[in-house]
């Protein structure tokens, strides 16, 4: 008697077993199933809304124009200083200001955009972009330009008497030059670069 109830259970459990087999299979094979007419694809127009990158030539930088003195007006009135301090140096926000003078070293004086980015149409991106804090997008393009002037100029990149616009953004020279980002001397297909912990 007891043997048969053990292959009787041995029937069951060897019955069982394809079921989760089968189920695992099934699963891409549902992956590939029709469409539910849920969503849509992009539209070209939906698609260039969504594209807000600015490329260093500045050939997609919108019109408008910005000064210094605009850009300190906004910079107190939009609240900046709130986060990034009166001066740009002293806020709980990064430092928009590098302490240091011209006379330090470019890398020792900080993480400072209007320092550090290779293009100034980087400064203007980031800012039309994610700034202010949990307003972004708020701002005009006037506004960003002028920002963005305020900025280059409190950091020596610019005159305060300068205003730039799509044509004069891409062509301000930034401190850092062509030293902003070496490639290293590696090609697909060879051993990792000296060093490389991974």
């Amino acid at each position: 008697m007891g043997s048969h109830r053990r292959a009787k259970g041995l029937g069951l459990r060897a019955a069982l077993i394809p079921l989760p087999v089968a189920l695992i299979c099934a699963v891409p094979a549902l992956a590939q199933s029709p469409k539910y007419g849920i969503g849509t694809s992009p539209s070209a127009e939906q698609l260039r809304a969504a594209d807000i990158s600015i490329g260093p030539t500045g050939s997609e930088l919108p019109p408008g124009r910005g000064t210094v003195k605009e850009g300190a007006q906004l910079y107190r009135s939009k609240g900046c200083a709130g986060c990034h301090g009166a001066t740009g140096m002293e806020g709980r926000a990064p430092a928009l200001k590098a302490k240091a003078g011209p006379e330090t070293e470019l890398w020792r004086r900080g993480r400072i955009l209007p320092l550090r980015a290779p293009h100034a149409t980087i400064v203007w991106d980031y800012i039309n972009r994610a700034m202010p804090l949990n307003r972004e997008g708020t701002l005009t393009a006037d506004e960003v330009y002028s920002l963005t002037a305020f900025l280059l100029n409190i950091n020596g990149v610019i005159p305060e008497d300068q205003t730039i616009d799509q044509q004069s953004l891409p062509k301000i020279k930034m401190p850092i030059g062509d030293n902003y980002a070496g490639l290293p001397d590696w090609k697909p297909k060879t051993p990792r670069l000296k060093g490389y912990p991974y």
